[in-house]
């Protein structure tokens, strides 16, 4: 069977102070083909790092965003650039650990799945302890998007959702903000795909160690899981 290559898509917007080494992880994983980063408008001095890692790896595709378009807004340009076999959204701070990704990668290597879901909330893995209203807005999103759609997911709105890259050759992503997540998600769902989610460890940050999504995101998801559900 052939072995797939993989293709990572960073959005990076001012992280400065992570993505020298959440670069470095995920460059160090053989699977990886390329490694596309968008930088969204970064004030920080993260161009300019980027610039200099980019000189000196091949891999790296870079492109920057003049202006911040969000997160829906860089991952569209970055989708436009895959050329590996699959594709793996990878957020520029050190949350996730990219040395997972083979397992993330096995049920679609094995042809048993379509999309991987790596799911934060099954604690078979490491877990820093979360702020409890996310975690309450997580599962409300989560519950709703399993009453739209009739799915079992436990966590929608994990940043590693790994999936075929063909899918995306008729995948119009709308949304430019954090609205991404249960957009991709919804999209998948109503393709009726053969879906698995995987445990991952989860090292989440916070507010003062730059986390950028807020309580009132959720109900922009929840908006999101809503609209593409009865809009084709």
């Amino acid at each position: 069977m052939k072995e797939l290559s993989l293709s990572v898509v960073m959005p990076a917007y001012n992280e400065k102070d992570t993505i020298r080494e959440i670069v470095g992880k995920v460059l160090s994983e053989g699977i990886v083909k390329e490694l596309i980063i968008v930088d969204d408008g970064s004030k920080d001095g993260t161009r300019d790092i980027l610039t200099e890692l980019a000189s000196k790896n091949p891999k790296i595709k870079l492109t920057f965003h003049e202006k911040n378009q969000g997160k829906g807004g860089a991952l569209r340009t970055g989708f436009g650039q895959v050329t590996g076999d699959v594709v793996i959204i990878q957020d520029a701070d050190l949350e996730y650990e990219p040395a997972e990704y083979k397992e993330l990668m096995q049920p679609i290597q094995r042809g048993k799945a379509d999309v991987v879901y790596g799911s934060r909330l099954t604690f078979a893995k490491p877990q820093r302890a979360y702020m409890f209203w996310h975690r309450v807005g997580n599962k409300l999103v989560t519950l709703f998007a399993g009453l739209l759609y009739n799915t079992t997911l436990t966590d929608i709105e994990t940043c590693y959702k790994m999936f075929r890259a063909d899918l995306l050759k008729d995948m119009r992503i709308e949304s430019n903000g954090f609205e991404i997540e249960p957009e991709i998600t919804a999209k998948l769902l109503r393709k009726r795909l053969r879906i698995y989610e995987v445990p991952i460890s989860y090292y989440g940050r916070t507010y003062d160690e730059g986390k950028k999504i807020f309580w009132y995101h959720g109900f922009g998801a929840l908006w999101t899981l809503l609209k593409y559900r009865f809009v084709k």
